[in-house]
């Protein structure tokens, strides 16, 4: 499904310890290649801290027209009622925000949960995304605006999740879902990123592809680039249909999506849904944007 007023695009997560500089500075790197969706999580900082690196993410947000949402069910003050820094009144008065997606910045408080719960959503939350991994998870939605689903593509740093969905499952997945669906799990290349689109995904969430980057600009400027939010999920109407093989032509192996790292990264977790992984012998090594290979976990 395609639509709505939540992320699309390029969605970035936070993690700092795998940030290559100061997390700030590398989200403000991502935001100047054209990344405006970012997901804080730093889960594990005392609330005071972690609320006064919010208070930063969103003034570098903020210049670009961006937003920040905060994983867990506490916007860490994140309604901001009153004034604009830059002037004027970031409270459009509609406690659900500023519009469809497209109209400008998301105005209100923005969180992500996880599939484990809670449910429903905390009512005076204005925009909420939830994580999900299958149909079963997509059936328990209710007010939820956005979902990530994942894992897309195996994972380094949890290889004992999965199995992963491949564009195929994002797929079906995604025409079941009663609300858009961004992509998670091993995304780190251009191709990647277009197949989703083509799966029918508006956005993609990416994490150690952009925080380890030596120029995150350069890699978010890559991805955001590949991702085109204007256009309709799946291939162009006038796109013309690829070749048929001549009569005899060997097709063994041929692979209905790119290949991917078998060291690549996730940014999922599974809340204890964890099965084990399969081999995935359709995958090749392969170096990412940025040339750095990300460890990433939600």
């Amino acid at each position: 499904m395609v639509g709505g007023r939540g992320p699309s695009g390029v969605l970035l997560l936070t993690d700092r310890r795998a940030a290559r500089a100061d997390l700030v500075d590398v989200v403000a790197g991502a935001v100047r290649g054209g990344v405006r969706w970012v997901v804080l999580r730093e889960k594990d900082l005392p609330r005071a801290e972690r609320a006064a690196l919010a208070v930063d993410l969103r003034a570098v947000l903020a210049e670009a027209g961006g937003t920040l949402i905060v994983a867990g069910p506490d916007p860490l003050d994140g309604d901001l009622r009153g004034a604009d820094p830059r002037g004027g009144d970031l409270h459009s008065g509609d406690p659900r925000g500023a519009g469809p997606r497209g109209a400008g910045p998301f105005r209100g408080a923005a969180v992500h949960l996880a599939a484990a719960g809670p449910y429903p959503p905390p009512p005076a939350v204005g925009l909420v995304g939830r994580s999900c991994h299958d149909a079963a998870e997509l059936a328990r939605l209710t007010t939820e605006d956005y979902v990530t689903l994942s894992p897309v593509w195996p994972t380094r740093s949890k290889p004992g999740y999965g199995p992963p969905l491949f564009p195929e499952g994002l797929r079906r997945l995604a025409r079941i879902s009663p609300v858009p669906v961004l992509a998670l799990g091993g995304i780190e290349t251009p191709d990647q990123v277009t197949a989703c689109a083509e799966a029918g995904a508006v956005g993609v969430a990416v994490l150690g592809a952009i925080m380890r980057a030596a120029d995150p600009t350069a890699v978010a400027a890559a991805l955001t680039s590949a991702f085109s939010p204007h256009q309709p999920a799946g291939p162009s109407p006038t796109a013309p249909a690829p070749a048929t093989p001549p009569v005899g032509t060997d097709v063994t192996g041929t692979e209905p999506w790119p290949t991917v790292p078998t060291r690549g990264s996730g940014l999922t977790a599974r809340s204890g849904h964890g099965r084990p992984q399969p081999s995935t012998p359709r995958t090749t090594d392969r170096i990412p944007v940025g040339g750095a290979w990300p460890e990433e976990t939600t």
